[in-house]
């Protein structure tokens, strides 16, 4: 079987379609095989923590039939202090669970550290989970944006390709990547590992592995973090416009952000007046990436880089220093794309089993992009129209659509929600939030960034107190702003 090393890739975006009528599998039928024990072994990059596999059926309906290796990683907690595993969920789709917990365990507290071992893992499809890959130029074929019902056609040719070539090079796991798949999967690893209960923390795209396992197994969630959650209920264009009001908000904090801190390389300057102009050159095909020399920024992709920039606030002075070289033209040199039979990993596809986007025709798919651009003025193509574009064609019924929640959890799942995050929007949390009703808990943080836990003392607190305790927090309960550090 071929294997790709795993990739974190940071997409951003949430999600559509509501679907009316979805019966969840119950618990009796989601409930795997028995588990076998996982054989943890010093991981090859970082002694100090441990790397392991667990064999799991490719597809749950048919639980001995072909079978696939999920990658995971942990770090044991001291046996003095140990209560317990609290499982990861990592966010993306794509972004690798094993090398949060080798690379990045510090984003845990020391107390949260001390109780549980923290074990995560490469979801089905992505990383060292028997990723799916795809041809290359198949890949590089997919637009940014389209312009015109001849390449929303060609589009829609291409991507039928390009599923038939992940098939064909990925197997038939391709066709069972979708998170309700993944939440089938995810306990097995709680039964692996012993626990009697799941004590979860799941951030951005993990909070969906998260309520889709709260709906399939209620009784046996003891707690469960919802970091950044996405609300799985939207039809294509909520989906389109609360993204776009999401990443504008972010964008005008950041503009409030540089004209109150001197620490902003545009300080004083007119902004707006700044990003206008690099739009303009953009779609005049005159903007280049300082960073990567002589390589031409398209409108899309300005958008989409800076966009990113605003997920952490420790990042928002290079992002005003980056905009700023910019500012001052400089000669393009197109870079051409690799072509060829080369493979690459397209965690992507997750999000298309998990999602239904349709659209029409490209009249339809015009009639998005000027709303966008009316609800977004300044990043007047949000990064989330690229999931149109990747998705198109998609047959339907996709495998784990969009509904609305049913949870019966006997404790209320925590939401932590930052009110200026620039990817999962706050008016989601509190949607979700609605949706659970007794059965969730919404923490909110008024600062910036994508996440709270790492971004404020008092949420960080919250939440340990409920992983370790359960302690829900009370109705209303918020955690001031941290001003960005720099």
């Amino acid at each position: 079987m071929l294997r790709v090393r795993k990739s974190a890739v940071g997409w951003a975006v949430a999600l559509a379609l509501t679907a009316a009528g979805l019966t969840p599998a119950s618990p009796a039928a989601a409930r795997p095989q028995p588990a076998p024990t996982i054989d943890w072994r010093p991981c090859a990059e970082d002694s100090s923590a441990e790397c392991g596999t667990l064999s799991l059926p490719v597809d749950w309906n048919r639980p001995r039939g072909e079978r696939f290796d999920l990658s995971l990683a942990r770090r044991v907690a001291k046996p003095a202090t140990r209560e317990g595993t609290l499982i990861f969920g990592p966010g993306g789709p794509g972004d690798s669970g094993v090398d949060r917990v080798v690379n990045g365990s510090s984003r845990f507290s020391d107390d949260l550290r001390a109780r549980f071992d923290i074990v995560s893992f490469d979801p089905r499809g992505t990383g060292d989970s028997h990723p799916v890959v795809c041809a290359r130029d198949l890949l590089a074929r997919q637009p940014q944006l389209i312009a015109g019902q001849a390449q929303f056609d060609a589009v829609l040719a291409d991507n039928a390709l390009l599923r038939a070539d992940c098939r064909a090079r990925t197997g038939s796991l391709y066709d069972h990547v979708d998170t309700t798949s993944a939440a089938r999967d995810l306990d097995a690893v709680r039964a692996a590992l012993g626990e009697r209960q799941l004590t979860f923390h799941g951030s951005s795209y993990g909070t969906l592995l998260g309520q889709r396992y709260a709906e399939l197994y209620p009784h046996r969630v003891r707690a469960m973090v919802l970091e950044a959650t996405m609300d799985h209920s939207v039809d294509t264009r909520a989906f389109l416009d609360s993204q776009a009001v999401t990443a504008e908000g972010a964008f005008d904090e950041f503009v409030a952000w540089c004209a109150r801190s001197t620490v902003c390389a545009l300080h004083g300057r007119d902004f707006r007046a700044i990003w206008a102009g690099l739009h303009e050159r953009a779609e005049r095909g005159l903007l280049t990436d300082p960073d990567r020399a002589g390589v031409a920024l398209a409108p899309f992709e300005l958008s989409r880089l800076a966009h990113k920039k605003l997920y952490d606030t420790w990042r928002w002075p290079g992002l005003a220093e980056w905009l700023g070289r910019m500012d001052a033209p400089t000669a393009v040199r197109s870079e051409g794309r690799s072509t060829g039979d080369a493979v690459a990993p397209y965690p992507f596809a997750v999000f298309c089993q998990d999602w239904s986007l349709p659209v029409r025709d490209y009249r339809e798919y015009a009639g998005h992009l000027r709303r966008a651009a009316r609800l977004a003025p300044d990043l007047r193509y949000p990064p989330a129209l690229f999931a149109l574009v990747t998705c198109l064609g998609t047959p339907m019924p996709v495998a784990n659509p969009q509904h609305r929640l049913r949870v019966h959890t006997d404790v209320p799942l925590l939401l932590a929600a930052t009110v200026h995050d620039p990817a999962s929007g706050y008016g989601w949390a509190r949607t979700v939030a609605r949706q659970l009703g007794r059965h969730g808990a919404l923490l909110t943080y008024q600062g910036w960034g994508h996440g709270s836990y790492s971004s404020s003392p008092c949420a960080e607190r919250a939440v340990d107190s409920y992983l370790i305790d359960q302690v829900v927090p009370a109705r209303g309960a918020s955690c001031p702003a941290v001003e960005p550090e720099v």
